[in-house]
Parts: C-alpha cells; structure tokens; sequence
C-alpha cells in the first residue's frame, strides 16, 4: 500500500506553495495539504493537520513534510502522536524554541504588518528568496497579498508561542530529514545544525538556495521526501 503524504505550508503560504514538488512525486501517492491560516497556535495547527487524516487505515504509511511554519507544526505532530508517522522531512526549520531576541523581532514584525502590510510582503519576499526569477516574486507576492495581513499575525503569534519539545522529540528513531538551503537567511544554517543535535540519525541535505526551498528548489524536496518512504520500507 503506497504512503500518504501530507505537506503543510510555511508562514503566508498555502498549498501553492508546493505546487512545483507535487508533479515530482509518485503518482499513486496520496497527498494532504493542511491549512495553517486561520488557527492561532500550534497545537491547534497540529490538531487540523491530524484530522485530515481520520480517514487513514491502520497499515498505511504516512509521511510528514513540513516547510518553515509548517515545520514546527509537524514538530507539534511529532511529540504529540496521534498514529504512527513513518517518516517526516522538516525544511527550512528549527526544533528550538523562541528566543526572547527572536519574539521582541516579531512583535515589531506585527506592528509593521499592520501599519504596511504590503511593504513588509516586499520585505519578506527579498529577505525569504535567493535569486529569484521577476515570475517567482509576482506568484508569491500574489500569495502572500492574497493570505493577507489577519492571517500574518494569528501566525506569528502561533510562532511565538510554540512549545520546546526536544526532550520528546530527540527519542524519535523514524526516517527524519532536515533540508536547508545554503543562504537562508529566515532560518539560518546555524539552527539547522542545532537541530541536527536533537536528531543525530536524521539526514541532512544541504541545497544552494535561500528559505523557500519547495518554491526555488521543488526537485531535491521532492527527491528528499520519496527517499523518506523508501528508507521506511523493511530490508
């Protein structure tokens, strides 16, 4: 029986933003896209995601993958279980928590989203990308304006206030990969080198781009989360 996959998007995204990685996937795979726009914590988040799959079967595999945002929830997943997760991919994310540097960043993050909401997409958009192409900035400025400025700050306060959950989480023993790009300059190198600490056994795959790794970099996403399924298979 082939997996079932479920993505969950990073801040100010939607399913749009893996919409390069999925003709990349095995056709006969069953994909879930959760939606992380309109809660205002993790735990809610999480909650949401494990109810798209009520419907699994006892036997049949999952995979997690979650991008930036979509990292901590599947982190939240991960510690609290609600069934067996057979292999997860974090991508441009960090297991540690919020800094008290980090937070007062956000809180003046918020004040500026709604001042300017437009400006600061601007601002995110060159902070968030690496050499990205006129086409790649229109389509997720587009998302981004779109998702709007309500649905910013419900998720940054769900940033805010996730949970530390390492002293769980470093007991995981399922197929784990950490992708980062090179010049992520939204979660830096360094952080994923910390989780690395947390997750000894994961694989890390470093790619030479920026944060948006499903959108700038859907191949080696793709090719990152099919090996998660293959290395969950029996010997």
């Amino acid at each position: 029986m082939k997996p079932v996959l479920l993505l969950i998007p990073g801040m100010l995204n939607n399913e749009n933003v893996w919409q390069h990685v999925l003709p990349l996937l095995p056709r006969d795979w069953s994909v879930r896209i959760a939606n992380v726009l309109t809660q205002d914590s993790m735990t809610s988040m999480a909650h949401d995601a494990w109810k798209l799959l009520d419907d699994l079967k006892e036997d049949q595999a999952l995979i997690i993958a979650g991008f930036s945002l979509g990292g901590y929830v599947a982190l939240e997943m991960l510690a609290n279980p609600k069934r067996q997760v057979h292999g997860a991919a974090l991508l441009s994310t960090s297991v540690l928590p919020e800094s008290n540097e980090s937070r007062a960043n956000r809180e003046k993050t918020i004040a500026a989203m709604q001042t300017n909401f437009p400006k600061v997409v601007e601002g995110i958009l060159k902070f968030s990308t690496h050499e990205a192409s006129d086409a790649e900035l229109d389509a997720l400025r587009k998302m981004q304006l779109a998702i709007g400025c309500e649905a910013a700050v419900r998720q940054t306060h769900a940033i805010m206030g996730r949970s530390d959950h390492r002293a769980k989480l470093s007991t995981l023993t399922l197929p784990l990969a950490l992708m980062c790009g090179e010049y992520d300059r939204v979660t830096p190198p360094d952080l994923t080198r910390q989780t690395q600490l947390c997750f000894p056994h994961a694989t890390t795959i470093w790619v030479p781009t920026g944060h948006m790794l499903p959108f700038q970099q859907p191949l080696p996403v793709a090719q990152c989360i099919t090996s998660l399924w293959e290395s969950s298979l029996p010997l």
